[in-house]
């Protein structure tokens, strides 16, 4: 089974990771890692660095045929959601959308999508069934309660199985300060920083905490639940403020409180009925208030301020590296300045070269128009500085043509090659990042293509090494390649019996009317005999075959029909029943049955094809216009009939009928209506005109005998030491 968890690498996406991978499940994680931290998730899994109202979800989907998705996936946090609205839907709502449309797609079995009590609005009549009226206040509860509706017509509309979770302030290792119900998470950041707990109103509004391993527990039983919609997921125990901090000062030194006014929109009572949640999943919360707590203090004293410091020393050295990289240009630019200053204070001669000319393109080239223009006052000042050295007065500066023409000039090259290079170095930062988004892509479908090639072997390597993998079925069922009805069914038997290790199978065949069923073929087991013919009206389990079209499985163990039963249909009319009497009691489970069923599918295959060829080479297999087999097929069916009683101990007796007064015509319109649908007439290469009695002894042939007589044909049991006479042609049957 394959769970994909979105938003797996969060707080509680983790711990819902966790528990599907411990009860055995391949899992999944769709994660963008804008609030999720990789180091959550210790257990092998694959991961997908993705949004998810990004279109690269659908090759995850079509790549991996997801089981179950648990979408989780959201940003959390309400204040954000009123600062930034689109943020909040384009998240919240479109994310969920995509999911679930992919969901349908690619047959997803059960969807659950995490919502949140923050749909019930200011409603303080607790506590709060799921017939509550829904008024949210916030931007993000309205997108919660949007993506339930959608979540709700996405069943009616595609028959995706949705499950819904309101839930109330989930609480644990692993939460961060900022979000919905981060209360806990925030009162211990402040507690392991030394600070003192910042409380708003007076504590005693109270809220419905649960600890997130309950909440991964019920989401993992929503899986085989029979329920679809909307259910809340809480303690249903109402717990105030002042009672969480009493809890935590138990436990940790507390600074002190910080008493501030009560926020606007904050709700004075929040809980939520979870009566529906422990009903319809056999679920209840295993941990009470104070045991959560100690297990999430535990892991904020261990863990919080480690990382914290750790991402303090990244975020420094972030920093400092943007610092450096954002004053180096402008050192470059100064010392090239210097140098400039240096030449020309000291009476370089460069003779028709301006050296600020070059100063000022080399850093314009080098740096683009932000450097330049630098470059260009430096390079003014300095021709300034020159002129005024030489004895010219400013003032006169401002009137002086050869100045303000050498400074439009240094303005002018300043700008162009600085425009030039800023243009350039933007059409080269759009080709990497369109060259980046492509290597993306294909890096991304490289692993996608390397997953399903991983798969694939594991796949392959799983049918060559399991006894009695589907594969292993296709590879027996390829015995059934025969175009000869009655040699399909006979080793169809030998095929059902290393399939199901069972020596107790036995298949028969519809007569025309469809009113009684004849044993065709069955294990070759001592002692076990089975009914010549089952007549259709006197076993209601035929009937029920025969309507149905479907497997029967004897759950009540009666002794009056076999273990299972299926029917074999060809264009749509039951031509063959097959039946398991005895199995084992440690193979009757429901891989066995799935396995039966796939295994008589692909029998009924093999049968229809070969009934096929029998109808297309009706003309070339009797003599013209009679029911007499001619020499070649008359031949082979012998054949059939013999290898069937040495595999399988099925009886047949061969007549030899004497036709010295009819000719084949007269003989076969007489012997025709007293011989069944199951019997043969054929004829051998000198002539002499046989009868194969298919299923019968030679007390069953007497009577046939006696018939014949009455119709003035006289007829004879061949013994079998007397058949090795005929001259068996190979090749006439495949």
């Amino acid at each position: 089974m394959k769970a994909l968890i979105t938003g797996g690498y969060g707080f509680i996406g983790s711990f819902v990771a966790e528990r599907f991978y411990k009860e055995g499940y391949k899992v999944f994680i769709l994660d963008d890692l804008s609030s999720g931290d990789r180091s959550h998730i210790k257990f092998p899994h694959q991961s997908y660095v993705l949004d998810v109202a990004e279109k690269k979800c659908d090759e995850v989907f079509k790549s991996n045929k997801f089981d179950v998705v648990v979408h989780l996936a959201a940003q959390i946090s309400v204040a954000a959601s009123m600062e930034d609205p689109h943020l909040d839907s384009t998240t919240n709502v479109i994310g969920l959308v995509n999911m679930l449309k992919l969901s349908s797609k690619f047959g997803v079995t059960k969807f659950i999508f995490a919502s949140s009590a923050a749909v019930y609005g200011m409603n303080e009549k607790t506590p709060l069934t799921e017939e509550a009226l829904c008024d949210p206040v916030s931007v993000y509860g309205m997108n919660k309660l949007t993506g339930e509706e959608y979540c709700r017509k996405w069943t009616e509309l595609y028959g995706l199985q949705t499950v819904v979770f309101r839930l109330s302030n989930v609480y644990g290792p692993r939460q961060s300060a900022k979000g919905e119900g981060g209360v806990v998470s925030t009162f211990l950041t402040q507690i392991n920083h030394g600070e003192k707990i910042i409380l708003f109103g007076d504590g005693n509004q109270t809220r419905d905490f649960i600890y997130v391993e309950d909440v991964a527990d019920a989401m993992l039983r929503s899986v085989t639940a029979d329920y679809q919609g909307a259910m809340n997921l809480s303690t249903n125990q109402e717990s105030s403020i002042n009672e969480l901090i009493h809890i935590l000062a138990q436990k940790q030194q507390l600074k002190g409180i910080v008493r501030k006014d009560k926020r606007a929109g904050d709700v004075d009572k929040s809980v939520l009925d979870n009566t529906l949640a422990k009903r319809r999943l056999d679920w209840v919360p295993m941990y009470s208030l104070a045991e959560g707590l100690e297990k999430t203090a535990e892991w904020y004293l261990g863990t919080l301020t480690e990382n914290e410091s750790e991402q303090e020393s990244k975020a420094k050295k972030t920093v400092s590296l943007v610092r450096s990289w954002e004053i180096w240009p402008y050192i470059e630019n100064v010392l090239a300045f210097l140098i400039v200053l240096a030449l020309t204070v000291g009476s370089v001669d460069t003779g028709v070269f301006d050296l600020k000319l070059i100063y000022i393109v080399l850093i314009g080239a080098i740096y683009g128009t932000k450097q330049s223009i630098l470059s260009v006052i430096l390079s003014c000042a300095l021709y300034i500085g020159e002129s005024l050295n030489n004895g010219r007065e400013i003032v006169s500066l401002l009137y002086d043509a050869n100045t303000l023409f050498h400074v439009a000039v240094y303005l002018l090259i300043g700008i162009a090659v600085g425009y030039s290079i800023d243009k350039r170095n933007r059409d080269v930062l759009s080709k990497e990042m369109q060259k980046q988004a492509v290597e993306e892509k294909y890096d991304f479908l490289k692993d996608i293509y390397n997953d399903v090639l991983v798969v694939k072997q594991e796949l392959q390597q799983q049918i060559v090494n399991s006894e009695d993998s589907f594969g292993k079925i296709y590879n027996i069922t390829k015995e059934l390649d025969s175009l000869e009805p009655e040699r399909v069914l006979q080793k169809s038997v030998k095929v059902l019996e290393r399939i199901m290790k069972s020596d107790e199978i036995a298949i028969y065949t519809m007569n025309q009317n469809g009113s009684f069923l004849r044993l065709m073929a069955k294990s070759n087991k001592a002692g076990f005999d089975l009914p010549r013919s089952l007549r259709m009206s006197e076993h209601a389990y035929l009937t029920e075959l025969l309507a149905t079209k479907k497997i029967i499985v004897n759950k009540e163990l009666r002794h009056d029909m076999p273990l299972m039963a299926a029917p074999i249909f060809d264009n749509g009319k039951m031509v063959a029943l097959v039946s398991l009497q005895q199995l084992g009691f440690e193979h009757f489970t429901m891989y066995t049955q799935n396995l039966f069923q796939v295994a008589v599918q692909l029998i009924s295959s093999a049968l229809s094809r070969s009934l096929r060829y029998l109808n297309s080479t009706q003309k070339d297999r009797y003599l013209e216009e009679t029911s007499i087999l001619n020499p070649v097929y008359f031949s082979a069916m012998l054949r059939n009939k013999r290898d069937a009683k040495q595999q399988l101990n099925t009886d047949f007796t061969l007549l030899s009928v004497d036709r010295s007064q009819l000719d084949h015509h007269m003989l076969s319109a007489q012997i025709a209506s007293s011989l069944r649908e199951a019997d043969y007439m054929g004829i051998d290469h000198a002539g002499d005109v046989y009868i194969i009695l298919s299923n019968s002894n030679e007390q069953e042939a007497n009577i046939v005998i006696e018939r014949l007589g009455r119709l003035g044909i006289a007829a004879r049991i061949v013994q079998e030491k007397d058949q090795g006479r005929f001259a068996l042609e190979d090749g006439a049957y495949a």
